[in-house]
């Protein structure tokens, strides 16, 4: 499957974003699908994913703020991203898996595909 991320852009501190990650080559509706971001300086780290059951999983620092969704007739995942704040700068990456196990969910290197990226800038 080939993933496609985008909607990024530049944002004030409190605005909002869209994310989406369009999945090509099969469908990814069995798939686990993770939102991931790295900000300059800093390690890959866990945003958000949608499990197989349709329940979802939020970093601390998401939580209350970010949405994730699916809409299986278009293949694409989104991330709606509410009150952003200037530490969410970053590139954001979507990944997918069908092998993952629910331990394994908070972790990049248990996902086998990844879109390219999109940045997001928070201006303060």
């Amino acid at each position: 499957v080939q993933l496609q991320a985008s909607g990024g852009g530049l944002v004030q501190a409190g605005g909002s974003l869209r994310l989406s990650c369009a999945a090509s080559g099969r469908t990814f509706n069995r798939d686990v699908v993770g939102w991931f971001r790295r900000a300059p300086g800093k390690e890959r780290e866990f945003v958000a994913a949608f499990w197989r059951s349709g329940a979802t999983y939020y970093a601390d620092s998401s939580k209350g703020r970010f949405t994730i969704s699916r809409d299986n007739a278009k293949n694409t995942v989104y991330l709606q991203m509410n009150s952003l704040k200037p530490e969410d700068t970053a590139v954001y990456y979507c990944a997918a898996d069908q092998s993952i196990i629910l331990s394994s969910i908070t972790s990049s290197q248990a996902y086998t595909y990844w879109g390219q990226g999109t940045l997001v800038t928070v201006s303060s």
